[in-house]
């Protein structure tokens, strides 16, 4: 089949979702009913599955029609994009622009680049969601992402763009010293509490370490607390709960503060890697491309 005739009907099935029926879709469409019937039958033959569950008081989904759907909005939306990018008048960002962070790092670092960026285009309306978890940027129509971490390969469909690995340190708070002691070398925090990040499975992330210079180990460690929100780990830090090891852009405040001291300064490591990502198939658009330029510039882990 060739690949333009796969786009037929997808127009009369998503008008008749939006619809709730196939009368009112053939009124949205200027076509009878009965037309709209026919086309959602043969959409249906060709991909030898129900897409909706015909009632007499209501239309509804399979569970097949909703991934279809789901699938067919990405499609339009992409031909939308590109229509736009082709028009005369796109050279300037705007229009809805979806955006994922991390949900710390995204607050404290990202969230005043993003306003700077809408003040300088007001015709752009950020749409803007915090997660830790790695989203499918396509699959739930991410227009542009920042990445603590991710894959050694980034699938062909994706564009991405390294902007540098965070640093990591081992710190701790004055009063929390004054009543444990400083430690010298990375053997003395076996005889100190830890405060580690939890992760989403329940587990709680090692720390790193790379002694003499050699290949960075990850090691396990016995918390005294485990804590599943970057903030909220830097505050348990703050308040004398124990040591941890944790991002320089994470603690940068505290430590100029004087709240926490580094410790163990020839420990420090690289930690994960920072990257932007957005899909290939909207990269020419004004806002996406206009918006990785701006983060690309301005954008800092260290």
């Amino acid at each position: 089949m060739h690949s333009s005739e796969r786009l037929k009907g997808i127009d009369v099935f998503v008008a008749a979702v939006a619809s709730g029926s196939f009368t009112a879709a053939a009124d949205r469409l200027n076509l009878t009913a009965s037309a709209v019937g026919k086309s959602i039958a043969r959409l249906e033959a060709r991909l030898n599955t129900r897409l909706f569950e015909r009632t007499t008081r209501r239309l509804r989904l399979t569970d097949a029609g909703v991934a279809f759907h789901r699938v067919c909005m990405r499609v339009l939306d992409d031909i939308e994009s590109a229509e736009r990018v082709l028009a005369e008048d796109a050279t300037e960002p705007s229009g809805r622009l979806r955006i994922d962070l991390p949900a710390t790092f995204g607050r404290r670092q990202v969230m005043g680049l993003l306003m700077a960026f809408a003040a300088e285009h007001p015709a752009v309306q950020p749409n803007i969601s915090f997660t830790d978890r790695f989203v499918d940027v396509i699959d739930e129509g991410i227009d542009v992402a920042v990445r603590i971490g991710g894959p050694d390969t980034w699938p062909e469909a994706l564009g991405h763009r390294f902007l540098g690995r965070e640093r990591l340190i081992f710190c701790a708070a004055p009063a929390y010293l004054a009543r444990r002691g400083t430690p010298a070398t990375l053997a003395d925090l076996a005889h100190h509490d830890a405060v580690t990040y939890g992760r989403a499975d329940g587990t709680s992330s090692p720390w790193l370490i790379a002694a003499g210079g050699g290949p960075t180990e990850r090691r396990a460690v016995e918390s005294r607390a485990v804590v599943g929100h970057g903030e909220a780990q830097l505050d348990a830090v703050v308040a004398g709960l124990g040591v941890a090891q944790m991002a320089t852009w994470l603690v940068g405040d505290a430590l100029r503060t004087g709240q926490l001291v580094p410790l163990l300064p020839g420990e420090d490591i690289d930690g994960l890697p920072l990257h932007l990502v957005w899909p290939r198939s909207k990269q020419l658009l004004p806002k996406v491309d206009g918006l990785v330029k701006h983060l690309a510039r301005h954008l800092q882990i260290r």
